[in-house]
């Protein structure tokens, strides 16, 4: 619902917006975390020569997942997007 209140304006599209946003920010922290975490062990796999090769996938797969992160964001901005569209049409 559009509700003009003098020079605000308040637009409610539903519980169902903020619920499929958390979840996706979740899921870009969760990502995030990983990131980090595969880089620093992969910091740390440097420190042993026997270990660099395995380190160095390592930082293969954060930075594969460096690329995820922009692709969840765009995913969340079409998603909350088309439920934005949807409840404008039900109003």
């Amino acid at each position: 619902m559009i509700k003009a209140n003098g020079r605000e304006l308040d637009i409610d599209i539903g519980n169902q917006h903020i619920v499929v946003q958390r979840r996706y920010e979740a899921l870009g922290a969760f990502n995030d975390l990983m990131i980090a975490v595969w880089f620093l062990i992969g910091s740390f796999f440097f420190l042993n020569d026997s270990l660099v090769e395995s380190g160095t996938w390592l930082f293969v797969v954060g930075s594969a997942q460096l690329i995820i992160k922009p692709i969840i964001k765009l995913i969340s901005l079409v998603h909350v997007g088309i439920l934005h569209n949807i409840s404008l049409k039900q109003c």
